[in-house]
């Protein structure tokens, strides 16, 4: 019985569903018989007879197609001085057809296609196993997937019959560790499309580069909320996405390039992306349903934070690149200034062709009366000016080809400015999209964008479970504080209807009086009440969410409401640490906005405001004023508030921002304002981004009650709702569950042991891979519900039990090779736990006192070795967690996690287990001795090159040869491998690297200090 692996499990079914599938199916090949050799990524023979096959110049002189693939070689090169991601930008161009060279009729440019889109039968495709690759460290790709012989998607995959080994365990392969496919393998990722990762269990994929938080399921929308984690979902999701009609649309609609700012600096690189299931479907969907002409609406429900922006940019590439609808105009409307420069951004970091941001009422209308064929962004408010003429039935604009896309579809649309853009644009395609559909009798989504032919009158829908599920978001708990200062509106109001009542008001005079007396708007700035909000908001956050390294909202009830509380935590956080972001320039503080935060009435200035004698001084209020004002300055405040290392750490809002606003590193809303239905949804939902490790879920602080009775504040269908948003006090109840079953592995354990004998008795309880990965599963539980909870004083009497509990986790938690990812890195408050109350004495820095004469091992019984190898199995693993950051001791503890395993299945006896630990002791206390060996090494490498130049330079080039000996030192590090001196390639790449770098200073052709450079690198990298 051979058992099960990766290799005869889910590898091999996914090769064999994907050569089953029908139709345009993929042929297998194994690897060792593709006609390629280890260092080609193309394979020639096969891209040549598609050239040929799909070109019908080159068809007619084959030897053309030889030119083609030169300079696709090119491309592949590239890696190396652009970057993998723009490299891959650039082949991405090729594979759809982008560019042209001069091999038609008399040197005529002719377009170059590389693939067939509109028939795949044409398309050649092969599904290859155990690929071997040459390259920067030699490699062999469990599998590869060819279309016309170029390697579109890469796949991993893991065994699935290990607990601790994930998805993530094959996407690191890609990512880092010792393969390190993206960066030593990197030309063969420049033609890729996609990567995948299994374990059999769960299924993700990636672009080139992703983090782990980039990679994604492929389900459907319609699979529901609930999916079983096995080999058949595996297959079904490889099957959906890697069918050949999938890659090829992702390839030819769905793949983008996009501009980011690195987090905590101003450096922006180019990131690949690739759609999200749902925003694939939703797209073409749209597409299909323009083309088919039937049906001249749609409304897609995806939930908040799931990426409607881009399901906006993806329909909108398609619609325009599509020859059938003939150059349609494609109108994206928004209903507020902030999400209308959300949208360009998204649009302009997308390079999305002949995009125009519409600036006024008057811009739109000249626009769409001229018949524009461009991407229109604009918001609902720029319909304003237009005059509804009831003879005109034309509008401005009657072409049926006109898609108009409506973000957040719940809000604007029912009113006049809904029925003017409907009549500007009376042929027009009519698309909403909303994480928020209402369905009341006045305001109703499904009737205004619902088709009676979908199903639930929505064409697409992804729920918040899904989207939960697929990690898109993160879960939203909430947590009541504060009942003493509770304000009961629902007993305020029914004292203000008595009141009219008895006084005979009519509803003018009732809404008079309402905005005059403002009794819930006098309670809830109190001055008592506002101060003790403000000490509660104070002594959460700095317990709660800044250890973790987060930052939160405060969302109060209106404008002056902003001020008061930016004075309260200023003087509590410092200056610099909060800021106001609020519509100032359009009207007074004392003006009333409607529920988007738009001003009802026009007024005041800086002597209204002054007037209120409100703590606030004019620098402040000139300060808010440019942040209300201009696009730019609210942005770069807003940067600031993304950005960890920024001081800036609490924004106070009244109504900006409760939309559209995506900054993962927002973790709790403090929330102060009776928020319902749809708005409460999206205010909370601007915690549920994904961010790091730190941040599992999002947190509502309610002082209000507001999620008491939560069925009537979202009024939803309570099927719908459920799982929305939870109350943070039942991890309670879950603590001590969790806590029990972590401790039931240890049952026997006396955990009142200190020192090397307990801790040894502890890990003596999880001595196979089995049982440690579910204490490391159970502990994760844990740990998750601790850090929610830490440092609420509900977890005082489990305190001891869980540190002892982190210590043992810590002390067995691997530090390399495969599952160490499924074992994640504790949280920074259980890091925090250990390091202030370990009180286990077996970190120690005596390494060398340890490290023992070999000739007295025999002089131990079997019992002896056993307890010295653990305890220095535990002071050296001690040793390489101190050192993680020295890629030398990471791979000491590989070697440790290798022998461990070794030992405990039995190839080697204690006293070879103890043997080898001895000797990788000696070459730690070697390490440690001589930590700085490599620092003189680079050093001296340096100064022998710096004087091999100026032995045969003249006087006048030193200058600069500190500059040269750099270059040359980084370029070869790049470039170099294990045995690159003994290769063909690797002498060839290592003297093309050197001629460039000499080319820079004019220096390549000193054919002797060439020769004597080149000689110095063979010998000394």
């Amino acid at each position: 019985m051979s058992g099960f692996n990766e290799a005869n499990t889910i590898e091999e079914a996914i090769r064999d569903r994907l050569s089953a599938l029908p139709g345009n199916n993929w042929a297998f090949i194994h690897g060792a018989d593709l006609p390629r050799e280890a260092q080609d990524v193309l394979i020639g023979s096969w891209l040549k007879d598609a050239l040929c096959r799909l070109n019908s110049d080159i068809d007619k002189d084959p030897e053309k197609a030889d030119e083609v693939i030169y300079k696709l070689r090119g491309v592949l090169v590239e890696a190396r001085h652009s970057g993998l991601v723009r490299a891959n930008e650039l082949f991405t161009e090729w594979l759809r057809g982008e560019k042209s060279m001069p091999l038609g009729k008399d040197g005529e440019h002719i377009t170059i296609n590389l693939i067939d889109y509109d028939d795949h039968s044409k398309n050649h495709y092969v599904v290859s196993q155990q690929v071997p690759s040459m390259g920067a460290k030699n490699a062999f790709f469990d599998l590869v997937l060819y279309v016309n012989g170029i390697p579109l998607v890469v796949g991993e995959v893991k065994t699935p019959v290990r607990m601790a080994i994930s998805w993530q365990d094959g996407a690191s392969d890609f990512m880092g560790g010792d393969k390190y496919y993206w960066a030593n393998q990197s030309s063969f990722f420049v033609p890729n499309l996609l990567c995948f990762a299994t374990e059999g269990k769960t299924f993700a994929y990636g672009a080139v580069n992703a983090g782990f938080k980039h990679w994604m399921p492929w389900h459907k929308t319609t699979d529901g909320d609930e999916i079983p984690q096995n080999m058949n979902t595996v297959l079904t999701s490889a099957e959906r996405l890697l069918e050949p009609q999938t890659l090829l649309e992702l390839l030819q609609s769905f793949a983008l390039y996009s501009a980011t700012k690195l987090p905590n600096s101003n450096v922006i690189k180019r990131i690949k992306l690739l759609p999200r299931y749902p925003q694939y479907e939703a797209a073409k969907q749209i597409v299909e349903r323009v083309k088919s002409g039937e049906i001249r609406k749609g409304l897609i429900w995806h939930f908040q934070g799931s990426g409607k922006s881009l399901l906006m940019l993806y329909a909108a590439k398609m619609l325009k690149a599509d020859p059938d609808l003939k150059n349609p105009t494609v109108v994206v409307v928004v209903d507020r200034v902030d999400l209308d420069s959300q949208i360009n951004t998204t649009f302009d970091n997308a390079d999305v062709k002949n995009v125009t941001p519409v600036k006024s009422c008057k811009q739109l209308s000249k626009q769409l009366k001229h018949d524009s064929r461009n991407v229109l962004v604009t918001t609902i408010f720029k319909f304003d000016d237009v005059e509804i003429d009831e003879n005109n039935k034309d509008g401005l604009n009657p072409r049926e080809n006109i898609i108009v896309l409506v973000d957040e579809a719940h809000r604007t649309q029912e009113g006049m400015l809904g029925e003017k853009m409907r009549w500007a644009l009376p042929n027009a395609y009519f698309f909403g999209l909303t994480g928020t559909p209402i369905s009341g009798l006045e305001r109703n989504t499904f009737r205004l964008f619902g088709a009676d032919q979908d199903q639930g009158r929505y064409m697409n829908r992804y729920s918040y479970k899904q989207s939960i599920r697929d990690e898109a978001t993160l879960p939203v708990k909430f947590e009541p504080r504060l009942a003493e200062l509770r304000v009961d509106q629902e007993a305020i109001d029914k004292e203000f209807d008595a009141l009219a009542e008895a006084n005979n008001l009519t509803e003018e005079e009732k809404t008079q009086l309402s905005q005059k007396a403002g009794k819930l708007a006098h309670l809830l700035k109190a001055p008592k009440r506002m101060e003790a909000i403000a000490d509660d908001i104070q002594e959460h956050f700095t317990s709660h969410v800044e250890p973790k390294g987060l930052k939160a909202m405060v969302v109060v009830y209106d404008r002056e409401a902003c001020v008061l509380m930016y004075d309260l935590l200023t003087k509590r956080f410092g200056e610099g640490t909060c800021e106001v972001v609020m519509n100032l320039s359009q009207g007074g503080i004392d003006d009333e906005t409607d529920e988007n935060g738009h001003p009802k009435k026009k007024a005041s200035d800086w002597v209204k405001w002054d007037a209120l004698g409100l703590p606030l001084d004019k620098l402040a209020f000139k300060r808010w004023q440019a942040i209300d004002a201009s696009s730019t300055h609210q942005e770069k405040v807003l940067d600031q508030y993304r950005d960890s290392s920024d001081p800036l750490k609490v924004l106070i809002v009244t109504a900006k921002l409760l939309t559209g606003f995506d900054a993962p590193i927002c973790y709790c809303m403090y929330l102060d304002k009776p928020l319902r239905d749809h708005t409460l949804l999206q205010a909370m939902c601007r915690t549920n981004r994904l961010y790091d490790d730190s941040k599992r879920h999002g947190l509502i602080i309610d002082y209000l009650g507001v999620f008491e009775n939560l069925a009537k504040a979202l009024a939803y269908d309570p099927k719908e709702i459920e799982g929305v948003v939870d109350q943070l006090g039942k991890y309670k109840d879950e603590v001590p569950v969790a806590l029990e079953k972590c401790l039931a592995l240890f049952e026997g354990v006396d955990r009142t042991v200190g020192g090397y004998e307990g801790l040894i008795a502890a890990q003596e309880r999880l001595a196979s891979n089995e049982v440690r990965d579910l204490f490391a599963a159970q502990f994760n539980v844990l740990k998750k519900l601790w850090e929610a909870l830490t440092p609420d004083p509900f977890l005082a009497p489990y305190q001891r039990d869980y540190r002892w509990l982190a210590q043992v986790y810590d002390s067995v938690r691997p530090v390399g090779g495969l599952g160490s990812l499924i074992w994640q890195a504790l949280g920074p408050e259980t890091i925090r736990l250990i390091h202030q109350y370990t009180d286990i004495d077996q970190i120690r820095d005596d390494l060398d006192e340890l490290v023992m004469d070999a000739d007295s091992l025999f002089t131990l019984s079997e019992a002896e070795q056993k307890r010295r190898g653990k305890r220095l199995e535990i002071s050296l693993i001690a040793k390489v967690r101190h050192k993680s950051g020295d890629p030398r001791y990471v791979e000491l503890g590989k070697r440790l996690e290798r022998l461990r395993e070794q030992y405990e299945a039995g190839v080697i006896s204690s006293i070879n287990w103890l043997k080898e630990l001895l000797e990788a002791a000696r070459e730690t206390v070697q390490l440690d001795n001589g930590a700085n060996d490599d620092d003189k090494i680079v050093e001296d490498n340096k100064l022998a090159l710096s004087e091999l130049f100026k032995e045969v330079r003249n006087d006048q080039t030193p200058q600069i040869i500190s500059r040269i000996v750099d270059d040359i030192d980084k370029i070869v590090k790049a470039t170099r491998f294990p045995g690159w001196q003994n290769t063909t390639a690797g002498d060839r790449e290592m003297k093309q690297v050197l001629r460039k770098t000499l080319l820079k200073y004019q220096l390549h052709r000193d054919a002797e200090l060439f020769d004597k450079a080149y000689a110095y690198i063979s010998e000394h990298y």
